[in-house]
């Protein structure tokens, strides 16, 4: 009898994007039994591969170019996507992430970092072409972060105005928050009629030891004395705008969760979300095997990412699931998944598997399908 595989991976960040992951593990999976029906169905949790998750996982979806400005102050060429249209979404719901458009990654390899300097303009930019379409409903991922700036240069792209003490408009970036003196959110566009649903793998509050700066910062540039004040900053920000920076999520992608709080989005677990909205359950349900794959995977992974998920659900309809990870930590707890496979452990290093991650990739779609093969 034919498998009927599932194959829903993350991204395997720095590496490969889920969508081409995804691809890569069915190709190997192909080679060695090419009489399966595959579903591939490539995940997120929010961060970097969200728009191209939904737009190889959701048919119909399409693909909208859009031209914004990046996290350096230049035009970047980005895309956010259209899910089709349904009862409650008539016009459809738009897959907008941060990560293309105000990402870390916009920043080169290795990134030039700029710890009070890159802001989120480009976001906003995005979420504002995507509301000019007309959509029902906004998905935002907002992973994968370059910047500190409390979500300020969103809310800017979105018709909010931030001044100093003078009344002049405060520099862009997290170097602007220490002169805010007023937020004035009375010319932010509005919401679409099914709201802003906000997709992150983080619950870190906005401001202290567990916040923004403290715990991103030095990810995005910031040295050790930076770090208190891009924390005084995000607290400035915080007294002049009405939203909770203690709520889980406002430290997320530099505080702009906080800056979606304060325009009314809600947030919600990533990984979960995305999950719903592709329809993933009921593609497990039909399904004989299911493969799911990261990056890393370690002991932190059980806690909300994207292979725990699919891991959760898989179980929950009685299908046998299997983990591909670029690296599988000593402490992680794999007694879940039927059958595991690390590139770095097929390739014989780490850096030999990031230099080729498609092609060991394919490898290990091969073996697990060898390991799986009830014949």
């Amino acid at each position: 009898m034919a498998h009927t595989v599932v194959i829903a991976p993350d991204s395997f960040k720095g590496t490969i994007g889920a969508a081409a992951a995804a691809e890569a593990l069915a190709a190997g999976w192909r080679r060695e039994l090419p009489g399966s029906d595959l579903r591939l169905m490539p995940m997120a949790d929010g961060g970097e591969g969200t728009v191209d998750a939904f737009a190889a996982a959701v048919p119909g979806a399409r693909r909208m170019p859009v031209i914004v400005t990046g996290p350096e102050d230049v035009p970047v060429e980005a895309s956010w996507v259209l899910l089709p249209p349904t009862e409650n979404t008539p016009v459809g719901t738009a897959v907008v992430e941060l990560a293309n458009t105000s990402g870390i990654e916009l920043l080169g390899t290795p990134p030039r970092l700029r710890a009070f300097d890159a802001h989120t303009r480009g976001f906003g930019e995005a979420i504002a072409a995507a509301l000019a379409h007309g959509v029902s409903r906004l998905v935002l991922g907002i992973g994968s972060s370059s910047s500190t700036d409390g979500g300020t240069g969103m809310l800017s792209a979105l018709g909010a105005r931030f001044a100093d003490a003078a009344g002049r408009p405060v520099m862009g970036g997290a170097r602007g928050l220490g002169s805010a003196a007023s937020a004035d959110l009375s010319g932010l566009a509005l919401l679409p009629v099914g709201g802003v649903t906000v997709l992150s793998d983080v619950t870190n509050p906005l401001l202290g030891p567990r916040g923004a700066a403290a715990v991103f910062g030095p990810q995005k540039g910031a040295r050790p004395d930076d770090i208190p004040v891009l924390d005084a900053g995000l607290a400035r920000l915080a007294a002049l705008i009405d939203a909770d920076p203690a709520t889980p999520g406002a430290g997320a992608a530099g505080g702009t969760g906080f800056g979606l709080l304060a325009w009314g989005a809600r947030l919600v677990p990533g990984s979960a979300a995305v999950a719903e909205l592709v329809g993933l359950d009921a593609a497990v349900a039909a399904a004989s095997v299911v493969l799911t794959g990261e990056g890393s995977y370690d002991g932190q992974s059980a806690a909300g990412k994207v292979p725990a998920h699919v891991g959760a659900v898989a179980a929950s309809a009685g299908v046998p699931v299997a983990l591909v990870a670029g690296r599988i930590a000593t402490d992680a707890d794999t007694s879940a998944f039927a059958a595991i496979a690390s590139l770095s452990d097929l390739a014989g290093s780490g850096a030999a598997a990031m230099a080729d991650a498609a092609h060991w990739l394919e490898q290990a779609g091969a073996r697990i399908a060898r390991e799986l093969d009830p014949r």
